[in-house]
């Protein structure tokens, strides 16, 4: 993402430039040479609507993020690429570990080494199958080879929706909101995909189904109560709100 890579968060076309900067706080906003509108607004967004619209998968917030936020002249891609996929590998972690204590009753701490070890295990090769299935199937829908780091960066930004599992460390929620952080997490990569290649909302949600879905089968081998109680969890939510309305 080269800083000749900005784009319009309208339309998509490419700009040179987003602004000028006349002095510390004076700036002027640039307009696309292609819809002859404000190249990017959310410049001169607080951080807070920026991430409103995330949560409402808004294509031109993702455009902002994805081309637009990252200067790579002062950040280091290939570092924050790394830094997201290990923190994404702590909190998948930390989620089969939630859904094994539902599993069996016990603390969340109170999970053995070996127990670790394993979760561990399954969460790197489910990872490592979503990363090549992910390539394959991108390639073969999407025709997409050349801009693998720069579309798999886009795929771990996209998948922010995993922080909100941290809430549960701090307040006590049902299981099925696992299963609807899954779902957000796919309709946001099916997003950013679609941002990033322009191609149709149809492949890129496909594209996503399909690596998550080998992602999930590939998790299974190691635990494959997860499923089960996951699904149960949900199943117990949808019928607890049917009762109410």
């Amino acid at each position: 993402m080269a800083a000749s890579e900005h784009r319009c968060v309208g339309c998509g076309f490419r700009v040179k430039s987003l602004f000028i900067q006349y002095s510390p706080g004076n700036i002027r906003l640039m307009k696309c040479g292609n819809c002859k509108e404000v190249a990017d607004e959310y410049i001169e967004c607080e951080r807070m609507i920026i991430f409103i619209d995330l949560i409402l998968h808004r294509p031109k917030v993702y455009r902002h993020v994805l081309y637009n936020a990252i200067n790579p002249e002062t950040v280091n891609v290939q570092h924050l690429l790394w830094k997201l996929v290990f923190a994404y590998l702590l909190l998948d972690s930390y989620r089969s570990l939630l859904l094994r204590r539902t599993d069996d009753g016990s603390s969340f701490f109170d999970s053995s080494v070996l127990i670790s070890i394993k979760v561990l295990i399954g969460v790197l090769s489910a990872n490592a199958a979503f990363i090549f299935s992910f390539a394959i199937v991108a390639k073969g829908l999407l025709n997409e080879v050349s801009r693998g780091r720069e579309i798999m960066l886009g795929i771990c930004i996209s998948s922010y929706f995993k922080i909100f599992l941290l809430a549960m460390l701090v307040w006590e929620f049902p299981m099925s909101v696992i299963f609807i952080v899954d779902v957000l997490v796919l309709t946001s990569n099916s997003m950013a995909l679609k941002v990033m290649t322009e191609s149709t909302m149809t492949r890129c949600i496909a594209v996503c189904l399909i690596a998550h879905l080998v992602r999930f089968l590939v998790g299974q081998i190691f635990d494959p109560t997860i499923f089960l109680t996951q699904f149960g969890s949900l199943m117990q939510y949808l019928s607890y709100l049917f009762r109410t309305v």
